[in-house]
């Protein structure tokens, strides 16, 4: 059974959740060291991450993005502090795709 498991619904369809996505692991890798692969699917992606004492998959779908994660044992104790910590990197990268529209409109109207 996984130790992090966050759900986000989003009305971005799969290109943008895509994007989001891979944004995110761009910023997992760097920020955190992990090492992540995209498996690209018709309806779906999968987004696998890993390091030491941490392994997970991020569900990537034209309305939603399921996060699972395990965490080993030393990591385990911080669990709600790294489960905080993706949700806010996961969010960030929601809000500023849903943004990004409401900008380029702006930018049109001038």
């Amino acid at each position: 059974m996984p130790d992090i498991r966050i759900h986000r619904e989003h009305s971005l369809g799969l290109a943008k959740a895509r994007k989001v996505a891979w944004a995110w692991a761009e910023e997992v890798e760097q920020k955190f060291d992990m090492e992540c692969s995209v498996l690209e699917g018709e309806t779906s992606d999968t987004v696998e991450f890993v390091r030491s004492g941490v392994n997970g998959r991020l569900i990537v779908a034209a309305d939603h993005f399921d996060l699972e994660a395990k965490l080993g044992f030393l990591l385990g104790a911080f669990a709600k502090t790294i489960e905080g910590e993706i949700q806010k990197n996961l969010d960030a990268q929601l809000a500023k795709a849903a943004a990004a529209p409401a900008r380029k409109a702006a930018a049109k109207k001038k």
